[in-house]
């Protein structure tokens, strides 16, 4: 007698409480599914993954305290065997060059139906890695459309205390965190990171980490 397969154990990180719930409706009506925790932030999922150990964790990028693609990365190291898969609004290329590079196994955009949903999570915890066609369709493109970044100009430089809010923002941390930690007020913190995506010309926080990384601001 064949005995059937334990349900997949899964983590569901998002910081929406609405989002967060649909989403375990939509596991638990479905058999081979379990819910085994939820995480409001970044590092309550990493926190709850290190105590529960689920096979996958369902992981959105814009998230308190610490970003997904930050948690992904820390998840990775600590453990391993627990599959990620994003799950976001954003289909901008560098979240998911980000996300990926941080090591996540699928990358899906939240108004994918539920039947593919499931679909990917099964995949993924079967080993395999998944982007939403969609997504890839874009990778491909801007992989064949990417320029050198313009010369900086010497106006350009950032400041030490600019490097310094730089250096937590590649670390996950948001506006409140990092002003509590360089003793700023969040204002002067949200003027400093303005400051940055505009002389490293990035369209948002993560792409600005990216480009640091390429330029060797930061490791």
């Amino acid at each position: 007698m064949t005995l059937p397969n334990p349900p997949i154990r899964v983590l569901i990180a998002e910081d929406q409480t609405l989002m967060r719930q649909g989403l375990r409706t939509i596991l638990e009506l479905n058999d081979g599914f379990v819910v085994v925790g939820e995480a409001e932030d970044g590092q309550q999922a990493i926190d709850r993954a290190l105590a529960l150990r689920p096979d996958v964790v369902l992981m959105d990028i814009q998230m308190p305290v610490l970003n997904g693609v930050a948690a992904t990365a820390q998840l990775g190291q600590q453990l391993p065997a627990t599959r990620v898969v994003i799950l976001t609004t954003f289909d901008y290329d560098e979240y998911v060059f980000e996300g990926i590079k941080a090591g996540a196994r699928g990358y899906m955009l939240k108004d994918i139906p539920a039947a593919e949903l499931l679909a990917t999570i099964r995949r993924v915890h079967a080993g395999e890695s998944i982007i939403q066609p969609s997504i890839a369709a874009r990778m491909i493109a801007e992989f064949g459309q990417r320029r050198a970044a313009p010369a900086s100009h010497p106006d350009d430089a950032l400041s030490e205390r600019e490097r310094e809010v730089l250096r937590l923002l590649a670390a996950g941390l948001n506006n409140k965190t990092i002003a509590a930690q360089l003793v700023l007020s969040e204002g002067t913190v949200k003027n400093y990171v303005s400051a940055i995506l505009d002389k490293l010309h990035a369209a948002n926080r993560t792409h600005a980490t990216h480009i640091a990384r390429k330029q060797g601001l930061i490791d």
